[in-house]
């Protein structure tokens, strides 16, 4: 697994569009602060630009870092069982991102270890064009993609992932259930 940390760094580092096995699903990734390269994923999975990417990053720290958060809103984050993608309205250090942004920390080691070694968040979005159903195996992801991204991480890629995390919007230390 450390080779291809390693070798999967390199690619978020010089810009490059991963494929790789998140906590939840398949998913098309690259450095969340790289505006350029999040718009080559935008391109790639046909998606309106409006609709903004879920960054994965690896602790609180890091995530204490991009968004203002309360003690609140880390207790809440530690009851939640399953992989939970909480959406915050203030942004700051990510320019991509003005006005929200989708976060998770993923309870998954490849990840947890992939954005430790890499010090920056990564997006994490589904491995399809828009609209369609998103793949549950590494076999199923469509050819265009694969030929237009970088790197596909080298592992787990006979692991079914079909579960998206629960998305839930913070409103100061309100919440409001997006998708269960």
């Amino acid at each position: 697994m450390i080779s291809e940390i390693l070798k999967t760094v390199e690619y978020l580092k010089d810009g490059g569009i991963i494929i790789y096995p998140s906590d939840t699903i398949w998913a098309i990734g690259c450095d969340a602060t790289n505006s350029k390269a999040i718009n080559k994923i935008f391109k790639i999975k046909k998606r309106d630009s409006s609709s903004p990417l879920i960054c994965l990053m690896n602790d609180y720290q890091m995530l204490n870092k991009y968004v203002n958060l309360t003690k609140k809103n880390k207790d809440f984050l530690e009851l939640q069982k399953k992989p939970t993608t909480i959406i915050f309205n203030k942004v700051k250090e990510l320019n991509f991102y003005k006005n929200s942004i989708a976060v998770r920390i993923p309870n998954d080691e490849f990840c947890q270890k992939l954005i430790k070694e890499f010090k920056k968040p990564i997006t994490s979005t589904s491995v399809n064009i828009t609209g369609d159903r998103f793949p549950e195996s590494f076999d199923e992801i469509n050819n265009d993609i694969l030929n237009q991204i970088d790197y596909p991480v080298n592992l787990r890629r006979n692991e079914k992932l079909k579960t998206p995390s629960q998305i839930i919007k913070l409103d100061g230390d309100s919440f409001k259930i997006l998708r269960s």
